[in-house]
């Protein structure tokens, strides 16, 4: 007999949380075998990072895509150099927003959803985004070229 802990995490009916259930069906379709979580998120993995889906449902939906990630114990000690990075990446970069939360990195991607919008496609552009800003903030922190891969003349 199979134990029911094991069993998957079915999504909610349409109608309880429509964009919620489409995003789900998207990821699906991705093969990203996405759950939800306790906090009633969509939880689910690309490119081996743990992401996460926020649908804000209502008049007006919105789907907010994110990850977290642990900041390296020795960059902790510089707040003012996490701060200028994030600052840095949300001025270059359309569509997403990074913070620091206590030790901890934050990318989002947000879009209010329209009706007709295109999920698939949002859904694939904010994971490359946040993936690619998380890639960038890094460079960035540790002083490393983007273009050339290597680090920069003044370690910024």
């Amino acid at each position: 007999m199979t134990d029911p802990t094991s069993l998957p995490n079915f999504p909610p009916p349409p109608d309880e949380h429509p964009l919620r259930g489409r995003v789900l069906d998207v990821l699906v379709d991705l093969g990203l075998s996405p759950n939800i979580d306790d906090d009633g998120d969509v939880a689910f993995q690309a490119n081996d990072q743990q992401l996460f889906v926020r649908c804000t449902e209502g008049d007006v939906e919105i789907m907010r895509l994110f990850g977290q990630w642990q900041i390296q114990d020795e960059l902790t000690a510089d707040r003012l150099k996490l701060h200028e990075t994030c600052n840095e990446i949300n001025l270059h970069m359309n569509h997403v927003k990074t913070g620091i939360a206590g030790s901890t990195l934050v990318v989002t991607g947000e879009h209010v959803v329209t009706p007709g919008a295109d999920l698939p496609v949002l859904t694939q552009v904010s994971i490359q985004v946040v993936l690619s800003a998380v890639h960038l903030w890094h460079q960035r922190i540790l002083g490393i070229d983007p273009e050339t891969g290597r680090p920069t003349e003044d370690g910024q």
